[in-house]
């Protein structure tokens, strides 16, 4: 198990976007000031719209460094799901303005990453800030990018769902066929008549 008391930056490292049918996984490395607390912390999903939002610029204005990356949905097409997640973040923390001594990663899989130490925690978004913090800016991030895919291709409604395979999501699906940002590997979009 990791110590946090002898680590100087620990990185949190978690993604958003790995059960849509439409559009990049993208994940964030966050290294929090551990003498900044920001309260309400925690796991994106048990948020709302207005509190990630609001979270997220406290974040990114108190935290030591952060940044997001992602892996597009022809990657994930290319590679897996799994392993385009991975590849976003590694990304995100090779991204980072700071090395950071230490890396947890919420789940149970661990990215390519050089010589730092790694922890993968399962549900780590709950329990350690480090991880809801880059749970919050995934979020955040691949949020706007729905929302601007929206104005791309209207007829898929993105803005409303994300590209989560809803009922209406599957149905403008059936509608009108596969967009150019869907991701071709997954049921859903492949067993389109």
């Amino acid at each position: 198990m990791y110590d946090p008391l002898n680590a100087k930056f620990i990185a949190g490292v978690d993604e958003a976007g790995r059960g849509p049918l439409a559009g990049p996984v993208v994940a964030a490395a966050v290294i929090l000031d551990p003498d900044c607390v920001i309260e309400g912390i925690t796991d994106s999903k048990r948020l709302s719209s207005k509190q990630r939002s609001h979270l997220e610029s406290e974040i990114k204005h108190y935290a030591l460094a952060w940044a997001v990356a992602e892996a597009s949905h022809i990657e994930i097409d290319k590679i897996n799901i799994l392993q385009a997640s991975l590849l976003a973040m590694q990304r995100a923390v090779e991204n980072l303005r700071i090395q950071p001594h230490k890396v947890l990663v919420d789940g149970n899989q661990l990215p390519k990453l050089g010589n730092v130490e790694m922890y993968a925690i399962v549900r780590g978004d709950l329990s350690e800030p480090c991880i809801s913090a880059a749970s919050i800016l995934a979020k955040q991030a691949r949020d706007r990018q729905m929302i601007e895919l929206d104005k791309l291709y209207p007829q898929y409604q993105f803005a409303r769902h994300k590209g989560y395979p809803t009922a209406l999501h599957r149905e403008l699906l059936q509608q009108h066929g596969a967009s150019a940002v869907h991701r071709m590997s997954f049921k859903p979009v492949r067993d389109i008549k």
